[in-house]
C-alpha cells in the first residue's frame, strides 16, 4: 500500500471490548485504525467469545482495577505517547471511572502542548429506548464526558445525556446545544437519527429523503453555540453489530487527517476547534464524517450481499427434527453469524472511499415554523 493513502502518523490508545469471533468493540476498531495507518495499543475491557447479539457467549469482564493496572504498566515503561484515545464499552460504573482517569491523566501529560492529545469518547449506554448497562453507569459517564474532546452518542444516549426527549428537529437542536453547554464538549456527533419521523418545513432546503438515516454533527464556536451539520445516508435493511465501533475508529483516523489538511495552527489548538468563521460544512469534523459514512455504506452493502449468499447456501438439514425453540435458536445463530461485518475482504472501501454523501449546514431557518 502506498503511504499516500495513509493518514498522518497517529498513536492511539483504544479502550473497548474484545471478542474472539467477529468484529465489534476493539476487534473492529483496532483493525480499522491499523488499516488506515494508525499505530494502535488495545486495552480490552471484556474478553468474550462473540458479541452479545448471539444471545449466548462465554468470557470475562475486566474489573476497574485490572484496567488501571494495565495502564500503570504502560506508564512505568513510558509507553504513553498517544496522540488520541478512543474509549468505548466499559462493563461497570467503576470501569467507566477508571477509563476516565486514564483519559484525564493523558490530558495532564499533554497540557503543555495544546492539540497534541485528543480524546474521542463513545458513551456506550443503550439504544432503541433502553439502557443495556446498569443505571449507575449513566452518572459515571456524565462525570467523565466533561473531559472528552469529541463524543459519539446515538439518539437514545443523546437523550440520556441531555435530559431532552428528541421528537423533532427543534428538540434535536436543543439536545445538542444542551450537551455542549452542560458538559463543555467541543465536538458532538449523534449517530443515526431517523429524521423522517419528525415534522419538516415545506420550505426547507434539506428535507430528509425517505428510508434514510441522518448523522448530525457539531463543533462549538467560541461563544459555545453549535455549528450544526447533517449528512443523510440510505438506511440498509439489516441490523449489524459493531457499526458504532467502526464509525468511531474511522472518525479517529479521518478527523486526524482533516485536521492536518486544515490550517496548520489547528493542530496546536486545544481540542482542534476551528475558528468561528469556518462554516459548519467546512469543519474538519464534517469533512471527516463524509469520508467515514462513505466507507461504512460500501462495507455494509458488501456485508449484506455476503450475508444473503451465506444464508442461501446454509445447510438447514436436520432443522426439521428440532423443537420449535431449538429451531428458532439455530436460525438466530445462523443469521447472527451471517451478518458479521465483512471487514477484511473490503479494505479498499476503508482506504479509498467513494464519497457520495455531502454534509449540509443545518440552520435555524431549516426548522419547522413555530418550533424555534
Amino acid at each position: 500500500m502506498s503511504t499516500d493513502s495513509l493518514v498522518p502518523e497517529t498513536r492511539v490508545l483504544a479502550i473497548a471490548s474484545h471478542v474472539v469471533y467477529g468484529y465489534v468493540g476493539n476487534k473492529m476498531a483496532t483493525l480499522v485504525m491499523q488499516l488506515l495507518g494508525c499505530d494502535v495499543a488495545a486495552l480490552n475491557t471484556v474478553h468474550f467469545s462473540n458479541h452479545t447479539g448471539y444471545r449466548q457467549f462465554k468470557g470475562t469482564r475486566a474489573t476497574a482495577e485490572q484496567i488501571t493496572e494495565l495502564y500503570e504498566g504502560l506508564c512505568q515503561s513510558h509507553l504513553t505517547d498517544f496522540d488520541v484515545m478512543l474509549s468505548g464499552y466499559a462493563p461497570s460504573a467503576a470501569a467507566v471511572e477508571a477509563v476516565g482517569a486514564i483519559g484525564m491523566d493523558l490530558q495532564r501529560k499533554a497540557e503543555k502542548n495544546p492539540g497534541s492529545f485528543f480524546w474521542v469518547l463513545d458513551p456506550v449506554m443503550g439504544d432503541q429506548g433502553r439502557l443495556y448497562v446498569s443505571n449507575d453507569v449513566v452518572p459515571a459517564y456524565k462525570t467523565i464526558i466533561h473531559h472528552a474532546d469529541l463524543i459519539l452518542p446515538n439518539q437514545f444516549e443523546a437523550e440520556t445525556l441531555s435530559g431532552i426527549k428528541i421528537t423533532s428537529l427543534s428538540t434535536l437542536a436543543e439536545a445538542i446545544t444542551a450537551i455542549h453547554a452542560t458538559y463543555n464538549v467541543p465536538h458532538i456527533i449523534i449517530t443515526s437519527v431517523d429524521l423522517s419521523r419528525f415534522t419538516q418545513s415545506p420550505s426547507s432546503q434539506t428535507t430528509t429523503p425517505p428510508d434514510s438515516l441522518t448523522v448530525i454533527g457539531s463543533t462549538t464556536r467560541s461563544d459555545g453555540s453549535p455549528r450544526l451539520f447533517r449528512i443523510d445516508v440510505p438506511a440498509l435493511d439489516c441490523y449489524f453489530s459493531g457499526t458504532g465501533d467502526m464509525f468511531a475508529a474511522l472518525i479517529v483516523a479521518r478527523l486526524r487527517e482533516a485536521v492536518f489538511a486544515a490550517d496548520p495552527q489547528l493542530r496546536t489548538t486545544k481540542s482542534w476547534v476551528s475558528p468561528d468563521e469556518v462554516k459548519a460544512t467546512d469543519l474538519p469534523l464534517a469533512r471527516a464524517t463524509v469520508q467515514v459514512l462513505a466507507s461504512m455504506h460500501s462495507v455494509l452493502e458488501k456485508t449484506m450481499e455476503a450475508r444473503d449468499a451465506e444464508l442461501r447456501a446454509a445447510d438447514t438439514r436436520g432443522d426439521e427434527v428440532l423443537s420449535e425453540e431449538e429451531r428458532l435458536k439455530r436460525e438466530h445463530l445462523r443469521k447472527s453469524k451471517a451478518a458479521e461485518v465483512r471487514l477484511v475482504r473490503n479494505v479498499q472501501y476503508l482506504r479509498e472511499p467513494t464519497v457520495v454523501f455531502q454534509a449540509q449546514e443545518w440552520r435555524k431557518e431549516d426548522l419547522p415554523a413555530g418550533s424555534q
